[in-house]
């Protein structure tokens, strides 16, 4: 977990969360720290995890998303070795700044953590969110950073991962355009895109992911927090 303090150095903050896979019960949670004269410091704190409630839905998409091809089963596979290298990057310093706010002004559609099967066979768990917009509505940056992932993917269509720092990243999924390259620095609000319907998607909208140290959380939290 990566810290950072306010303007005057008075108070430091972090951000940290549970995923899906988490059972509920309660985890210890401890921090060491020292003071300028050396002095040692430790709190111990108790969190509490509940148990979430989630829905389940039955959606039908074209057959090469439930069952593909010889070719298309290798194009996955790249994909997922892409996905794989991407996420393994960290960078250490702090990109974000202020608060995170929504990539688009929509109701949304679906929540994180709604079981799915796709076709009736093909089940999965969605970890994100999906704002009910249709085939061109620009898509905002939810926070400032990096661009570490620019282009179609397979199941994702158009995708643009973001990288705010301290293993923060945002993930932006069924683009029918990208509007920024790999590499390329953001800021909040930026426009990064354009919705659509590409990859596994059942009609038009847009997918927006959390994904911290290794797993996803729910966007909504972090659309929720006040920050500095």
């Amino acid at each position: 977990m990566f810290f950072s303090s306010d303007s005057q150095g008075r108070v430091w903050y972090g951000i940290a969360g549970a995923s899906l896979e988490t059972r509920p019960g309660n985890y210890p949670l401890e921090l060491k720290g020292s003071t300028t004269t050396g002095k040692e410091l430790l709190l111990q704190k108790r969190i509490t995890v509940g148990k979430g409630k989630y829905h389940s839905i039955v959606a039908n998409v074209p057959k090469q998303y439930t069952e593909p091809n010889a070719d298309q089963l290798q194009k996955i596979n790249q994909d997922k070795a892409l996905k794989e290298h991407v996420f393994a990057r960290v960078t250490p310093e702090r990109e974000w700044a202020g608060d995170f706010r929504p990539p688009v002004k929509a109701l949304i559609s679906d929540v994180f953590g709604t079981s799915r099967t796709f076709n009736g066979r093909v089940q999965s768990v969605h970890q994100g969110l999906d704002y009910a917009v249709g085939e061109g509505t620009a898509v905002a940056a939810l926070n400032s950073g990096f661009v570490l992932l620019a282009q179609p993917l397979y199941f994702e269509g158009g995708c643009v991962v973001l990288d705010h720092g301290q293993g923060l990243l945002t993930l932006y999924m069924h683009l029918s355009k990208i509007e920024v390259k790999e590499g390329e620095r953001v800021t909040s609000g930026q426009k990064i895109g354009f919705s659509g319907g590409t990859g596994r998607a059942t009609g038009p909208h847009l997918h927006v992911a959390v994904r911290w140290q290794g797993v996803y959380l729910n966007p909504e939290t972090l659309l929720s927090l006040q920050l500095p």
